[in-house]
């Protein structure tokens, strides 16, 4: 077979050969873990009237329960539907085993709504199963060789659909098998969508919880908001005082001290004027930069797509640059973005010992996403003190993530994306090697 067709037919099964495993896996967990859960959660229930042992034995089983939920919410990406957490913050001071604790555990509605999902989800998980066997079952008609099928009609009996007792049915086992293979592939991409779509009714945050999340959301995002300007703010303060304002507090006396020796001393005089010009220079130059730290010029000259290949130019390593916007998003989230794509390269710098770099901008369903990535040493993420914790909270402001990948041994690839609209579309996007 060509290999260009043999691209094609594994593009065409590759979704359905995926979904097929991870079937597999979802129904393992769901009837191992789901019915193991729910037995533990009858029981301690059922202790809480005994001398009071549930108050402490409940919570303790609803971490074990939101733990398993939490894996299985994550692993509903895989039917390109993620579910949210709906959990409410744990109080401070509310320990397992105390009364506190086991008042917001019962409080919290999507405690309940775990618990009645346990057994459902453990039926649903199960039907899961059906996403691996009903291909696996159709493979083996296609794998074993009819001929061998026949021969060992005596121990083996069966082929894919009725009992083979000569040569022609064994031979029927290979085309239904690939009926059946082709059918299973198909359904198994259904049968996962189908669980996590019923999982999200009873795992998914409720519309009062959504509110209650953003709520909690928005409260978190404007602290380190007001908490990182007051930051910015005290910096500007610093540096103009420390720096350009001492500079020109010298300056005004270099000036007055040249008028009086002016008439007595002409060289003295005209010494103290160009150290006074050197002074003003210097002062310019730290009050520009001061302003690029505010705004990069760049960004109003060029856009985000030129100031980040401004960045990549003035890394001292080979960066490969792929940017593809087909226009300016808002003033704001620019800056954010510039900011965040500089102190990650700041990072690589620094930190990463890499001999190459890349960064990739582009824009997707309403999402500016950021990727930069390198080939260093990897082992890099969000609490290590590099810088990107700040990044984190850049991007919060805008209801922007970011996800940082760096196994150890590399490569780190750190993704971070805004939300925004795009406007002043571009006569072309831009691409390049740094």
């Amino acid at each position: 077979m060509d290999s260009s067709v043999r691209a094609v037919v594994w593009r065409l099964i590759r979704p359905g050969a995926l979904a097929a495993v991870q079937g597999l896996a979802v129904a393992l967990l769901s009837l191992t873990t789901n019915v193991a859960l729910f037995v533990l959660s009858v029981v301690s229930l059922a202790l809480i009237p005994a001398l009071g042992i549930g108050f402490a034995i409940f919570p303790a089983v609803t971490v074990l329960v939101r733990a398993s939920l939490t894996l299985q919410r994550r692993l509903s990406r895989w039917s390109g539907a993620p579910i949210a957490s709906p959990y409410a913050p744990v109080p401070a001071g509310a320990r397992i085993g105390t009364w506190r604790r086991f008042r917001w555990v019962v409080g919290d509605p999507a405690t309940w709504r775990d618990f009645a999902w346990l057994i459902p989800g453990a039926i649903t998980g199960g039907v899961c199963l059906l996403a691996f066997v009903l291909p696996a079952y159709g493979l083996e008609g296609v794998l074993f060789v009819p001929l061998v099928l026949y021969l060992t009609i005596d121990w083996y009996g069966y082929g894919v659909f009725w009992p083979m007792d000569n040569l022609a049915k064994a031979w029927l086992a290979a085309p239904q098998g690939w009926l059946l293979l082709a059918g299973g592939l198909v359904a198994a991409r259904w049968l996962m969508w189908l669980h996590f779509r019923f999982a999200g009714l009873f795992l998914a945050p409720t519309r009062a919880q959504e509110l209650a999340l953003r709520v909690r959301h928005l409260t978190a995002t404007r602290a380190d908001t007001i908490d990182t300007q007051a930051a910015e703010l005290r910096r500007i303060e610093r540096d103009l005082h420390d720096g350009a304002q001492a500079r020109l507090v010298a300056l005004r006396m270099s000036i007055g001290l040249a008028e009086k020796l002016l008439a007595d001393d002409p060289v003295a005089a005209q010494r103290l004027l160009s150290e006074a010009q050197e002074a003003s220079g210097h002062a310019l130059a730290e009050l520009r930069d001061l302003v690029r730290g505010i705004y990069p010029p760049v960004l109003a000259e060029r856009g985000l797509d030129g100031a980040v290949q401004a960045l990549a130019l003035a890394v001292p390593m080979p960066v490969d640059l792929d940017v593809q916007l087909a226009g300016s998003p808002p003033a704001a989230v620019e800056s954010a973005a510039y900011f965040a794509v500089a102190e990650a390269l700041t990072n690589v710098t620094k930190h990463s010992g890499a001999g190459r770099a890349w960064i990739q901008l582009f824009y997707d369903d309403g999402v500016l996403k950021m990727v930069v990535g390198d080939d260093g040493r990897g082992g890099a993420t969000v609490d290590a003190g590099t810088g990107l914790a700040g990044v984190r909270r850049r991007l919060a402001a805008f209801d922007g993530t970011m996800t940082v990948t760096s196994p150890p041994g590399g490569p780190t690839v750190v993704t971070m994306e805004l939300p925004c609209e795009l406007s002043s579309p571009r006569i072309s996007p831009s691409s390049g090697t740094g």
